[in-house]
């Protein structure tokens, strides 16, 4: 279709994708896998995955995700209760450029699976290139102990790690020099009001796409009404 071409036009000519997908993942559906891995692996495309977006069935789209943006949400491994997140420590990155400290409830998936031989977890090199957490925070023993929205768990391995900090959006440089990042939260539609949330998230865009982050970050205005205009009907 027309619009096909054209969203594939701009993915090309921009050298970024944001994915934030609702229902079904849009990577998976007919030829898409096929047409991102061209753009990210021969033309360095940089790759945003949101919420939803970073769960992917095991197989070949997880590998590939894994590859380009340096880990992803697997079933029953990682989990995805609604809790309040205390971000607190902002680590010294280009994305983190802005960010003050916040809270806030959302359904933030934790237990990400990161790159398969970053054996040292997230801040450490893999396989296809380097992680670096940008929001972290120590899930709560009732967080872990769920009920999760679903599966509604526990999960015995996610107790277990009962006071382990959980990396809830990260950054990741490919060693072609591509570029990704992964988002957990964003389930909740009133917490893009959060200025510091959405100074994270522009930032990375901006990142990904290799142009400079402003030294306080991206700015950006949003009212409650904003947020409520061209809202689609809840089904």
């Amino acid at each position: 279709s027309s619009r096909r071409r054209h969203t594939r036009s701009t993915l090309q000519s921009r050298g970024l994708g944001d994915v934030y997908k609702r229902q079904g993942h849009p990577l998976l559906e007919g030829d898409r896998l096929a047409t991102i891995s061209r753009l990210v692996d021969e033309r360095g495309l940089g790759l945003g995955l949101m919420h939803y977006a970073v769960e992917l069935p095991e197989g070949d789209g997880a590998r590939r995700v894994d590859s380009w943006i340096g880990g992803y949400y697997q079933d029953q491994v990682s989990c995805n209760p609604i809790w309040e997140a205390r971000i607190g420590q902002i680590p010294e990155h280009p994305v983190a450029r802005g960010i003050s400290p916040f809270a806030m409830t959302d359904e933030w998936y934790f237990n990400i699976q990161f790159d398969d031989t970053a054996a040292d977890g997230p801040g450490s090199p893999g396989r296809t290139g380097h992680i670096t957490p940008i929001l972290v925070a120590t899930p709560s023993k009732s967080a872990r102990q769920g009920p999760y929205v679903y599966p509604h768990g526990p999960y015995p391995h996610i107790v277990a790690a009962s006071g382990r900090c959980e990396t809830l959006m990260w950054v990741f440089e490919r060693h072609d020099g591509g570029r990704g990042f992964g988002l957990t939260g964003g389930h909740f539609h009133s917490n893009w009001e959060n200025r510091a949330l959405r100074t994270a998230v522009l930032n990375a865009l901006v990142w990904i796409a290799g142009v400079e982050v402003p030294a306080d970050g991206v700015s950006s205005t949003l009212t409650t009404e904003d947020l409520s205009r061209d809202l689609d009907p809840t089904p």
